[in-house]
């Protein structure tokens, strides 16, 4: 239970810093995308099941406020949240560069997934301006963001993790 109050906090402050304070940080009108950084990498230390509960609500969220229909956002998290999930057994705590890499790969992945089914079906086909002037710019934001926020997630997992062993411990 303890598990699911913090995770649900931390989806709602990172959604409510990424669409208030970052909005307001933005350089050139491109900010940082904090609940992929999240679902990636609650996904990868957690599992596929747990990264795709997360990408749901994360993408529901955004669904919800800011989205033309519900369900799009969802579904684009939730892959996120389970193609990192896959990478579990590779997860280690002290490693970092798997994890930004997969968070560069999510978050790029998640753009080129929007450019393809909001832009290219409607006969937009400027992937180059997109690319220099969206998708470059917010995966190196999203990057320099991630570091910080990594291994904060990082802790708050580590430490739920010790809570959930102690409780365990106590009914042996």
């Amino acid at each position: 239970m303890r598990r699911k109050i913090t995770v649900t906090l931390i989806i709602i402050v990172c959604f409510l810093l990424q669409s208030t304070l970052f909005k307001a940080l933005s350089f050139a009108s491109i900010s940082p995308n904090l609940l992929i950084v999240v679902c990636a990498s609650f996904g990868f230390m957690r599992g596929r099941k747990e990264g795709i509960f997360i990408g749901f609500f994360s993408g529901l969220l955004i669904d919800i406020f800011f989205g033309e229909m519900i369900g799009f956002y969802a579904l684009l998290y939730m892959y996120v949240g389970f193609l990192n999930g896959c990478f579990k057994k590779m997860f280690y705590p002290d490693d970092i560069k798997l994890p930004m890499l997969l968070i560069a790969g999510s978050d790029l992945s998640y753009n080129l997934f929007i450019y393809f089914f909001r832009f290219l079906f409607r006969k937009q086909f400027a992937i180059g301006y997109y690319m220099l002037h969206i998708i470059i710019p917010e995966l190196v934001y999203t990057l320099l963001i991630s570091v910080v926020l990594y291994f904060i997630i990082l802790k708050i997992n580590q430490r739920l993790e010790r809570i959930e062993k102690r409780s365990a411990a106590k009914f042996v």
